[in-house]
């Protein structure tokens, strides 16, 4: 089969086009023919050789038909999704023409939606799902902060939480995107930075807290988006927008609010039986995406063998959403 594959540590250029051996089927295992893909910005960490665990052959995510299944886990024929599951990690992603994928990473999917549209979903939605509501435990009728929404995740999470009935408020770099997140259900966009705090100015009469609050700028905003979450709340880190550069000095008797829940998540460990897919209402997305009741299509769309425009798009930082790639 025809793979895309990191010949050495770089930029775009550094990913070519060789054949290397199909996957050959395995128990508890679904054989995936890919009909496209969506990018994550971890395959460009890979790339550069600034990640701890990768694969020649890149992807963390598919969407496809179901080539084999020796264990009868999804019928042959099928459409599906995958993600994570050591795609992309420890053994080959869905840059290949076809992928080996634990069952308990794949999802059958019923749905008329084109591949590209499908291949937007898995990562960011699955995440999304499980930040908001296996782990935030997200209410209709409660107030919730997104800081980073204008990344692929945080797009996803606010409508999500919004189609949920909560009341959202989001943060951008770039007052450019404010009306942008407006758009799609933000009832106050406010600049992202290290002093949000005194953009909402309390009285004794207003809490300016928030019920919920899912961080995806990272450390260098972890205090401030605890002290931004209400005592009983939950305040969750779940992206490094903002660079790992880790907290100095970190004393949690000092600078931690009291009464706050904390949690991490990371998207590697969907399908996992602590955070198994069964977990995420993915046919249920896609039915609400399909009835129109919000969009969720991506916003740049690659040929397979256009994958260095779509790493270079990728690299640019300026993508606004999410990067597709079609067989």
């Amino acid at each position: 089969m025809k793979a895309v594959v990191i010949g050495h540590f770089g930029g775009p250029e550094v990913l070519v086009y060789k054949t290397v051996p199909k996957p050959i089927p395995e128990q508890y295992h679904v054989t995936i023919k890919v009909k496209a893909f969506g990018l994550n910005h971890a395959e460009m960490h890979m790339r550069k050789g600034e990640w701890d665990e990768w694969n020649p052959i890149s992807g963390l995510e598919c969407v496809g038909i179901v080539e084999a299944c020796p264990g009868g886990e999804i019928p042959v024929g099928s459409k599906v999704a995958a993600v994570m599951g050591g795609m992309g990690r420890n053994r080959p992603g869905s840059y290949g023409e076809f992928v080996s994928v634990p069952a308990s990473n794949v999802v059958e999917l019923e749905t008329s939606l084109p591949w590209e549209d499908l291949a937007a979903l898995p990562e960011v939605y699955c995440t999304a799902s499980t930040c908001l509501f296996t782990i935030l435990g997200l209410q209709r009728g409660e107030t919730l902060l997104i800081r980073g929404a204008t990344s692929t995740i945080g797009q996803a999470a606010l409508k999500l939480a919004v189609n949920a009935g909560v009341v959202v408020t989001a943060t951008s770099r770039s007052k450019d995107r404010f009306d942008f997140l407006k758009s799609i259900g933000a009832s106050d966009v406010r600049v992202e930075g290290t002093a949000l705090t005194q953009q909402f100015k309390p009285n004794k009469d207003q809490d300016y807290r928030f019920d919920k609050t899912l961080n995806l700028i990272g450390n260098r905003v972890l205090l401030e988006s605890i002290s931004l979450t209400r005592p009983g709340g939950r305040m969750l880190q779940a992206g490094w927008l903002g660079g790992l550069e880790p907290v100095s000095d970190f004393n949690p008797m000092i600078q931690m609010e009291p009464g706050i829940h904390f949690s991490l998540f990371h998207s590697k460990v969907l399908g996992s039986p602590d955070f198994p897919l069964s977990g995420v209402p993915l046919q249920d997305i896609v039915r609400k995406i399909e009835y129109g009741e919000f969009d969720a299509k991506p916003t740049h769309v690659f040929e397979y063998g256009d994958i260095h425009n779509a790493h270079r798009m990728l690299d640019s930082g300026k993508a606004g959403g999410k990067i597709v790639v079609k067989h």
